[in-house]
């Protein structure tokens, strides 16, 4: 019995040793935001009337426990929490992070405040988002990380008062949970009782940290919708960088994250105003969200750029030459910044069924665009998507990754659906983002 007593008091000294390794914090989940809510293109999103009754007020002393899925488990984490796209100072208190359960049930337990310097509330001014304190994740262990991959953390937090007009990212194809309005402080609740609302959409919260090796790399997709997963599986995890992360960890382990920073309609070259009283669906422009959605983030190294299929829409009409400068003007910055950039190229929108895309001229722009990426030599490689996924008989996407996965139906030709963005992720080079080589088609 002593002998026993002895190995298991080893085992945990063994398990606390592992985490006393020399670590940094690593971004692990990302949402861009936009805004301010509605203002956007969520996909499956249930009917949010009475949950928000008006926009202009917001939340309304009410709780929120959005599910998000880090890339990377660790014994200790901090959220970043977001008011960019509100006109007013938004309070946020009690804030949680735990383990779910299953619907908005939490694991017993895992429920771990959060503070901000000390504190259990922070006030965000407009137009600013604030990082958590260093929160102790105990039921994340070196033996069981593998096993919490693909597991949803749950992020609850508190707005006692009307929070303005809301931050949020529209498309998050995510189950997540919210209680009604004057329903009071219930983040703190494991329980499910209080949350009886859902939401397909993220609000506030927009980055979770983790504390990983030096080594660990950070790689960031970052586009409109095709990125953003639209067409693809609600709650399936099976956008195309989804796959990526899947087959990363497969061949390196947890030294590789994969965060998903697109937008649904979002563009390189415009909107040329964004603002919360001048809101556009699809976010701001690339180069207007670079620092926020890329640079601010930790650890980051790699970006895999695929994007400009809504600057040539009827949205858009950019002229190529504009998107090209635009582009090359981005990478600039990244790589001052010590960040690789990969190109990917654009997918055919050609007959599309959406009002703004498929006629021929965007897609003689989409080409010339493909053509500058895949000739450009200021990208360390170049993911061809756009050979994956096009018909070359017809021009348009290939019939079989047309059908939409997320609610069904004949789909639009613009959007690939589970097939389509899982031939996209199993295509690309797992050397080339993992900083092997350089390769280009």
């Amino acid at each position: 019995m002593r002998l026993f007593f002895t190995l298991i008091t080893l085992m945990v000294l063994n398990m606390q040793s592992a985490w006393a390794e020399p670590q940094k914090w690593v971004t692990s989940w990302i949402a861009s935001v936009q805004g301010p809510y509605p203002t956007g293109n969520p996909s499956a999103q249930p009917n949010m009337s009475v949950v928000f009754p008006s926009p202009a007020n917001g939340a309304n002393n009410q709780s929120f426990r959005m599910m998000v899925k880090p890339d990377l488990w660790s014994n200790q984490t901090r959220v970043r929490l977001s008011n960019a796209m509100g006109t007013q100072a938004v309070t946020f208190s009690d804030v949680y992070i735990g383990l779910q359960l299953g619907s908005a049930e939490l694991v017993p337990g895992t429920n771990r405040a959060a503070t901000f310097k000390g504190k259990k509330s922070i006030t965000v001014p407009a137009g600013e988002s604030v990082w958590s304190d260093a929160v102790d994740l105990p039921f994340v262990t070196k033996a069981n990380q593998q096993f919490l991959d693909g597991k949803k953390l749950a992020v609850s937090f508190y707005i006692p008062n009307t929070s303005g007009p809301m931050t949020w990212h529209a498309k998050a194809l995510t189950t997540s949970y919210v209680t009604p309005p004057e329903a009071g402080m219930q983040s703190n609740n494991e329980s499910e009782s209080a949350f009886s609302f859902t939401t397909a959409s993220w609000f506030f919260l927009d980055a979770v940290d983790m504390k990983a090796a030096p080594d660990t790399q950070v790689i960031v997709a970052f586009g409109d919708s095709i990125t953003d997963g639209t067409a693809s599986t609600m709650n399936g995890d099976d956008r195309w960088p989804d796959v990526l992360a899947r087959r990363l960890r497969h061949q390196y382990g947890h030294k590789i994250v994969v965060l998903n920073a697109g937008i649904g309609g979002n563009q390189i070259a415009g909107p040329a105003e964004y603002s919360p009283t001048k809101p556009f669906a699809g976010g701001p422009s690339s180069s207007a969200r670079l620092e926020r959605d890329v640079l601010s983030l930790s650890g980051v190294n790699t970006l895999i750029w695929l994007e400009g299929i809504n600057d040539f829409s009827k949205n858009g009409m950019a002229t190529p030459e504009k998107v090209i400068t635009q582009l090359t003007e981005g990478v600039k910055r990244l790589n001052q910044a010590g960040i690789r950039v990969i190109g990917a190229t654009v997918g055919s929108a050609l007959g599309s069924t959406s009002a703004a895309h498929g006629f021929p001229a965007q897609d003689e722009k989409r080409q010339t665009l493909n053509n500058f990426i895949r000739n450009s030599d200021m990208f360390v490689g170049v993911i061809d998507f756009d050979a994956v996924t096009l018909d070359t008989t017809t021009g348009q996407m290939r019939p079989e990754f047309v059908p939409d996965s997320t609610v069904g139906g004949v789909g639009d030709k613009l959007h690939p659906n589970r097939a389509g963005y899982h031939a996209m992720g199993h295509s690309i080079d797992l050397d080339l983002v993992a900083g092997r080589r350089q390769v280009k088609p």
